[in-house]
């Protein structure tokens, strides 16, 4: 057996293996044997028909299965000769595989690419204070409060928080703009809905909340609304200036319930003191989390920037499709139209390979450390991931479990996906931290 080795990158490989005849007609002759003990030829005990008894029933059967054999000793050789820390099967070529005759396969692989791993201890990150202002405990209240406001009719004019009813009516250049909202009539007009005014997100036609103060029932006003640029639900009113005709109906101010009994049992404490301490608590805990975020995103984008090396094309590609196949699917649940897709095809394609050549580099780079450093994935790894992932989804722990366990492939993705994470844990932990000066 001959095996050649050539060099296409740095990460891809081809070999060609070259199989004599003899080695081919031996592979041949126990595919026969094989076939034989299980095929049921009558006049014959299993494996006791001749071999071109058994050729001549089962040729496609021993064609199949000999071309199956000689590409996995092809592999095995080259592995065994090369020692390649093959990644991926890229491509195999086989040629024609027949007796009495040589047989060349060619093996495209992807390995995993060689690089010296970086320094990955005491590097520098940076966290922001986790101290707890009174303004901040006080602004949650405030939340907590409008959370459970009342909403009582007001005979004034409206003012900034409060709820209005209203009818409206769009056009452009005095013509109504029903055709161009297509299926989605709310953006034309509508004989009756609430908007809140000058509140901090817009309602379904953006901006026009912003432009109701003043106004009292029975009121009315024209009042023009720029649709953004990339205005992705009605994508024909994009850029478009629209004229609405309001007529407000109604209106309602918000009266916040009082810091009493009733408020504080709600939120499952006794009195003002045990709110603003578990307030503080919780705001204490979510910037822990916050900075934990931040200096796992430090210390990946230094260890990326730390070295440089040619990653796999087979895995970037994988990663790529799964980067836009999330991109859009997102999107989409967000209402972009599929044409937008279509008109940033190149954009996005370029965007998702770049974060899929990054991706795919750093978890070589996690996986090197998890190596050196000996972390492992245990049960207890698993079973938290399972719970987790089993929430997320609302799934029942035991079913996603057993569905993992059934999928080779998908319990190994979980498990690699436990160990970078492991990773890129054990590096924050050595890192050095400091805390930024807080705004003033």
């Amino acid at each position: 057996m001959n095996v050649q080795l050539n060099h296409l990158t740095a990460s891809r490989k081809s070999i060609v293996v070259v199989l004599d005849a003899a080695e081919v007609d031996s592979e041949r002759a126990g595919v026969v044997r094989e076939i034989s003990q299980l095929a049921r030829i009558p006049g014959f005990r299993p494996g006791k028909a001749p071999a071109a008894m058994v050729l001549n029933r089962f040729g496609k059967e021993v064609s199949a299965e000999l071309k199956q054999k000689v590409v996995r000793k092809a592999y095995e050789a080259a592995q065994e000769q090369q020692k390649l820390d093959v990644v991926n099967v890229v491509k195999v070529e086989e040629g024609e595989i027949k007796a009495g005759a040589a047989a060349t396969i060619t093996l495209i692989l992807d390995v995993r690419p060689e690089f010296t791993l970086p320094v990955y201890t005491d590097l520098p990150t940076e966290v922001a204070p986790t101290d707890v202002s009174d303004a901040e405990v006080s602004k949650v209240i405030e939340s907590l409060r409008a959370e459970r406001a009342d909403f009582k009719a007001a005979a004034r004019p409206a003012a900034k928080g409060d709820f209005v009813k209203l009818s409206y009516a769009g056009a452009i250049d005095g013509q109504p703009i029903t055709e161009l909202a297509g299926d989605k009539p709310l953006y034309a007009q509508a004989p009756q809905t609430w908007e809140e005014v000058e509140g901090e997100h817009d309602g379904v036609i953006p901006g026009l909340g912003r432009q109701l103060a003043g106004l009292e029932v029975g009121g009315k006003r024209t009042v023009n609304v720029t649709f953004p640029a990339d205005f992705a639900p009605v994508s024909a009113l994009a850029g478009k200036v629209v004229a609405y005709n309001v007529e407000v109906q109604e209106i309602r101010e918000r009266v916040l319930p009082d810091l009493e009994e009733a408020f504080f049992k709600a939120q499952q404490v006794d009195d003002l003191a045990g709110l603003q301490a578990k307030i503080s608590a919780n705001l204490k805990l979510q910037k822990d989390y916050e900075n934990r975020q931040a200096q796992r995103r430090q210390v990946t984008e230094k260890l990326a920037a730390a070295v440089d090396f040619q990653v796999p094309e087979s895995l970037v590609d994988a990663e790529t499709q799964g980067l836009l196949r999330q991109f859009i699917e997102e999107n989409m649940r967000r209402g972009v139209a599929a044409e937008q897709f279509k008109k940033d095809k190149k954009e996005l394609f370029q965007g998702a390979r770049q974060a899929a050549t990054n991706r795919v580099k750093l978890q070589f780079i996690l996986g090197s450390i998890a190596e050196r450093e000996k972390l492992e994935v245990t049960n207890e790894d698993l079973n938290n991931f399972i719970y987790r992932e089993a929430m997320r989804t609302q799934q029942k722990p035991d079913k996603l479990a057993q569905a993992i366990g059934a999928d080779r492939a998908q319990l190994r993705s979980v498990q690699q996906s436990i160990i970078f994470d492991k990773a890129v844990d054990f590096v924050v932990s050595k890192a050095k931290v400091t805390v930024a000066m807080s705004a003033s």
